[in-house]
């Protein structure tokens, strides 16, 4: 399992202060509001970053990191990822599990037949859906559904599935 876990990603500079537009990239963007620091990827080093501000403007979160007043400063972190240490991420709830975790399970049918691994998770709005490249190759799209997703287990790495008739050839 990953440490840290991304938040969002910098798309732009905001003004001349040097506030930054973040693209959030979880579940819940009013975690922003109570995020006292985050790890900013440059590609080359991970920075500890104090967060001085938060507001929200549409679908974005400017954000002001302490120290960095100016546009020139931040400039730099454009297209830069934010993460967390995943001691400081939000709590889930039970049967929640954070997508990072799911990516690269063995997916098994409930007879414990291999079927493959699940390789993406698909936020749809209404119900996850769960990306799977069979054992063939094959890309299946399975609903995060109680009635399909029977068990999703850590500590084994294995999604137990229920195929519902329709969702394969």
């Amino acid at each position: 399992m990953e440490d840290i876990l991304r938040v969002g990603v910098i798309t732009t500079t905001h003004g001349i202060r040097g506030e930054v537009k973040v693209f959030p990239t979880t579940d819940d963007p009013k975690r922003f509001k109570k995020l006292k620091m985050v790890l900013l990827d440059t590609g080359k080093e991970r920075r500890k970053m104090e967060v001085e501000s938060c507001r929200f403007q549409k679908n974005l979160v400017i954000l002001k990191f302490k120290g960095i007043d100016n546009i020139n400063d931040v400039e730099q972190y454009k297209k830069c990822d934010l993460y967390v240490s995943r001691k400081n991420a939000v709590k889930l709830a039970p049967n929640e599990n954070f997508i990072v975790d799911l990516i690269g399970l063995q997916v098994v049918l409930e007879d414990g037949t291999p079927f493959g691994t699940l390789t993406d998770v698909m936020q749809t709005g209404a119900n996850d859906v769960y990306v799977v490249t069979t054992e063939e190759g094959k890309e299946v799209l399975l609903p995060a559904i109680p009635q399909c997703i029977l068990d999703v287990n850590l500590d084994t790495e294995m999604v137990t599935v229920h195929l519902m008739k329709g969702l394969v050839d």
